[in-house]
């Protein structure tokens, strides 16, 4: 059954687009592995409304419990793809949901990849995105970064394009099964190697694997991975979104860390309600023009 709106990322941004799109009479799924960075957070006094300060782990749970209330779902898995195909289609580990509007409210990966050369070499043959740039490198040998179930869906989105494709786990045991005819790197990965371009991966034992581009899908997808596979520009890594919080996509919106800015929980709950009501607009909107569509002339 298709949902009104899927919210990728439980976090206080999403819990809070969660409430007032339930509260307007919408289908609700917000999908997420863990609680984010809040589940860290030891406890909290600088928040409205609370009679005594919580760890992030309570506030969590607790906005789990009134989305719960209201009627909405939560799912825990991990959201490897978006697609558009008339709806939204959202691809997990576990399978595929469709949803008329999308709120990316996933917050921001604070870690960096430790591998020389990453960063200047992004645009130069380092991608973050297999749909959005596997077609530039038809028939030739790729690697990918990576060792869990996104990693594997963005293999499935290079093998029928690229050439032969090189998963490189970077020291890490892969956490699924990849298919037998992708070659395995489990070393870490020393450094990048190229000037303009890149050319090779060196290994920590000094081994060289050339190749044409490398593919970095690490842990989960992110917001920003999320947003360049529905061509959403970014800056610095952050959704860009407008005073709506609405994308250019129609129908997609974000809030929360990722979009950058004062990462504080009020900020991302506000950032959700205005997410949310942007999207509870597009949604009566979109009813209203099928309503008139569906009407005898």
């Amino acid at each position: 059954m298709i949902q009104d709106a899927a919210i990728i990322g439980n976090g206080p941004a999403g819990l809070s687009a969660a409430l007032y799109l339930l509260r307007a009479g919408f289908s609700v799924t917000v999908i997420g592995q863990d609680n984010g960075a809040l589940e860290k957070a030891g406890y909290i006094e600088n928040y409205f409304g609370l009679d005594s300060p919580k760890t992030g782990h309570q506030l969590v749970e607790a906005g789990k419990a009134q989305v719960l209330r209201l009627g909405g779902k939560l799912l825990r898995d991990q959201v490897v793809g978006i697609t558009w195909d008339r709806d939204f289609l959202v691809d997990t580990a576990g399978g595929r949901l469709a949803a008329r509007a999308i709120l990316l409210t996933t917050g921001t990966s604070r870690k960096m990849v430790p591998i020389r050369q990453l960063d200047r070499l992004e645009g130069r043959g380092v991608s973050y995105c297999a749909v959005c740039d596997a077609f530039f490198f038809r028939g030739k040998p790729v690697a990918l970064l990576g060792d869990g179930e996104y990693a594997l869906h963005e293999l499935k989105e290079l093998l029928p394009i690229t050439g032969p494709v090189t998963v490189c786990t970077n020291g890490l045991a892969p956490s699924v099964e990849f298919p037998p005819e992708v070659t395995v790197r489990r070393e870490p990965i020393r450094r990048l190697v190229g000037d303009d371009r890149l050319q090779a991966v060196e290994f920590s034992d000094g081994s060289i694997l050339e190749t044409e581009a490398l593919f970095v899908a690490l842990g989960t997808a992110k917001g920003s991975d999320l947003a360049r596979k529905l061509g959403i520009r970014l800056e610095d890594n952050r959704i860009v979104v407008n005073e709506q919080m609405a994308t250019p996509l129609p129908g997609v919106f974000a809030a929360g860390d990722c979009t950058g800015g004062i990462y504080q929980i009020s900020i991302a709950v506000g950032e959700g309600a205005r997410a949310a009501l942007s999207a509870i607009r597009f949604l009566r909107e979109n009813q209203m023009e099928e309503s008139l569509c569906a009407s005898p002339d």
